[in-house]
């Protein structure tokens, strides 16, 4: 897989620090005009005060690796925009794909994202995710998170909320200054292409990694 800078620089955080939320994914600002709609500030905070309740739980669960990584996965389809990031990380390709295309990638996505992420999880463990502040940005809302690990200093996160899609769901995450499915589209750009642009086969290694 070709190496992208972006890439190895979010790669080089998530695994020294073992970011392992499911999170997955998340789509970049320029990709994802999003009104507010009747969200609210609130709504943003509890949102992701609920989905880190979550991560901190797995993380604290003692469970092996593999039931985590399910564990991870139903979190992220629970508060994330899986179809909005899904579509978002596929880039260009998406306005070609077949409908069936698209639901099957974004069901190999959701399970790439999960494991990938998951697999760091060892590390964080005794360490917690923590909300301290919420605040409106343009036509969305960012919830700003504080992760702590042992024997590390404390790094940023910062959720991006929105209910576009009817309900409060997050469809982005910042991760030290770095944009996460920014890197990521990058990279299953760098698979599509290695796949000589044919979704199917993209699905088929999506699920091998």
């Amino acid at each position: 897989m070709p190496n992208d800078p972006s890439s190895d620089r979010l790669s080089g955080r998530l695994s020294r620090r073992s970011f392992t939320s499911i999170a997955l994914a998340a789509t970049a600002a320029f990709a994802v005009p999003l009104p507010a709609l009747a969200l609210t500030v609130e709504d943003a905070r509890s949102l992701i005060d609920k989905a880190v309740a979550d991560v901190n739980g797995i993380i604290a669960s003692g469970r092996s690796e593999g039931q985590m990584f399910g564990d991870f996965e139903r979190v992220f389809v629970k508060y994330a925009d899986v179809p909005v990031i899904a579509r978002s990380a596929l880039g260009p390709a998406a306005r070609q794909a077949s409908g069936g295309q698209l639901s099957a990638f974004t069901k190999a996505y959701q399970g790439y994202i999960s494991r990938k992420y998951g697999r760091r999880f060892r590390e964080f463990i005794g360490g917690r995710i923590e909300v301290v502040d919420a605040r409106p940005i343009k036509s969305y809302f960012e919830v700003i998170s504080v992760a702590h690990l042992q024997g590390e200093a404390p790094f940023d996160l910062r959720w991006h909320v929105s209910d576009k899609s009817g309900r409060s769901l997050f469809f982005n995450i910042i991760i030290e200054g770095v944009n996460m499915l920014a890197s990521e589209r990058t990279e299953i750009g760098a698979l599509l292409d290695k796949n000589r642009g044919d979704i199917d086969a993209l699905v088929a290694e999506l699920k091998t990694l």
